[in-house]
């Protein structure tokens, strides 16, 4: 059961910073950093779900989405 609950949490939480990282990118605010940051924290969250669930698939794309906030980060420093 605490699995569960650690799962839906780093589900919605990834979710969440997920969207605000698509919104902030979009906007083409000034705002590229704080949304790649948040990329790599939401692919961090995924990527803790995919472990505990053991979706290896699905912890593959999470380091593709890890990388691309990297590159993102480094790019726009």
């Amino acid at each position: 059961m605490e699995n569960r609950k650690l799962t839906t949490l780093f589900e919605i939480s990834g979710s969440v910073l997920a969207m605000a990282y698509a919104l902030l990118i979009a906007s083409n605010t000034g705002n590229e950093l704080t949304g790649f940051t948040l990329l790599l924290i939401s692919s961090a969250l995924f990527a803790a779900w995919a472990l505990i669930d053991k979706r290896w698939t699905f912890l593959l794309l999470q380091g593709f989405y890890a990388s691309s906030s990297v590159i993102g980060l480094i790019r726009w420093a």
